[in-house]
């Protein structure tokens, strides 16, 4: 009961992680998903319209209650499946890792407020106000569009220098107000009557809003705000510049990244699983991989996925692992043997071959099947033998490693 148990929540896990469905099922409850996001929000809109609510209310609310509903059982389903949703961690932690994440704190406020109000009615209209963390919901999204993730990826990188922008901006918004109360605070008492009555003038005047509802009126006021209206284009300039460098940098990793792929001198093998071998049912964490060598793609029935850590093989899963070249001179050579109909390897067990002690079988190409050679494989016509030798054999071809 466990088992089939267990068997259930790693089926859900695959279901409801976009980065590693691949099924239609997966495909389905991904498109679901997304648009029930989508018809969410827009009910949510619709909903401030007196109109559009005075005739269609009750079918808005029960689109909203489906909606919501939905991201509920979508939320439970997540901590069921957290223990294989985060496989590097135990159940307790997973499950923790999950809650406490952005996306779980998220998923929690986009259907917890719309219920509260059935337990807490006196608070309601706090509630309402916290309906509002569903919008948040669209970030769910950047999980499935990678124009989204490179947004995301650029003001994660820019982070630091968008911060400084920023404070930088506050402190000059702070700096003009206290400067703008000295200079019009006699002309016009009831407009700039403290220090941070000025602060609105400021934001709109540095951020080149101006609305024009608070503006100076003695010659110096004026004076005083040309300036910051100058300075206010070059401050905001500064936030912009910073993106659209972090965008042009992104992307000039990327292309150097694609450039330099090429030329670099790695190789990369292809691997079909099977149900038989050992990878299978373990994440690629597990696997234990020698330290140069990655997983570069995983192809998984004809969708193409970016590994990571925790993603679980399947039986039929093709793998392309990539390893580095060895800094060596010295190259291993190896001999490929077809096996005519005359060849006297044929019919013959590989420890009964005579062939010199300094050679090795290392492995054989069997119509479209690739062999681990044992000492009791027999040989067979069109078989194909990769081996290593020292010696001379005329009918091989050279293979250079």
């Amino acid at each position: 009961m466990k088992k089939r148990l267990d068997k259930y929540r790693k089926q859900t896990a695959e279901i409801i992680d976009v980065r590693t469905g691949s099924d239609w099922v997966s495909h389905l409850y991904d498109f679901v998903y997304i648009f029930l996001i989508i018809a969410n929000l827009t009910v949510s809109v619709l909903l401030t319209y007196d109109l559009i609510r005075a005739q269609y209310e009750p079918v808005l609310l029960l689109i909203e209650r489906i909606t919501v509903t939905t991201f509920l059982v979508d939320y439970l389903l997540r901590l069921w499946a957290a223990k294989y949703l985060y496989p590097e961690f135990s159940e307790l932690r997973a499950v923790r890792k999950y809650v406490l994440s952005f996306t779980g704190i998220v998923d929690l406020l986009s259907f917890l407020p719309y219920f509260l109000p059935v337990f807490f009615p006196s608070g309601a209209v706090a509630f309402r106000m916290l309906r509002i963390m569903r919008v948040f919901r669209l970030f769910r999204i950047n999980a499935y569009y990678d124009s989204f993730k490179l947004i995301t990826e650029v003001l994660s990188s820019k982070k630091q220098q968008l911060f400084s922008s920023v404070f930088t901006i506050l402190i000059l918004i702070l700096a003009s107000s206290l400067c703008m109360y000295s200079l019009e605070h006699e002309a016009q008492p009831e407009v700039f009557s403290n220090a941070f009555s000025g602060i609105w003038w400021a934001a709109s005047t540095l951020l080149t809003v101006g609305y024009g509802d608070i503006y100076p009126i003695t010659t110096l006021g004026k004076m005083f705000g040309i300036f910051i209206t100058f300075l206010g284009v070059g401050m905001v300039a500064i936030p912009t510049g910073i993106i659209s460098a972090g965008f042009v940098d992104q992307y000039s990793r990327i292309k150097r990244m694609s450039e330099y792929g090429q030329e670099s001198d790695i190789h990369f093998i292809k691997i079909h699983l099977t149900q038989r071998d050992p990878w299978v049912d373990h994440t690629i964490a597990q696997l234990n991989l020698p330290e140069r060598v990655i997983v570069a793609v995983v192809k998984r029935n004809d969708r193409i996925l970016v590994p990571r850590g925790n993603m679980r093989l399947r039986a039929d899963d093709i793998m392309v692992l990539g390893a580095e070249s060895f800094g060596e001179n010295e190259h291993i050579k190896l001999k490929e043997i077809t096996l005519q109909k005359s060849h006297p390897w044929i019919g013959h067990r590989i420890r009964d071959l005579d062939i010199s002690r300094h050679s090795i079988i290392v492995l054989v190409k069997r119509r479209k099947r690739v062999l681990i050679p044992n000492g009791s494989m027999i040989l067979q016509e069109r078989d194909v033998v990769i081996i290593y030798t020292q010696s001379f054999i005329s009918s091989g071809t050279d293979i250079e490693i």
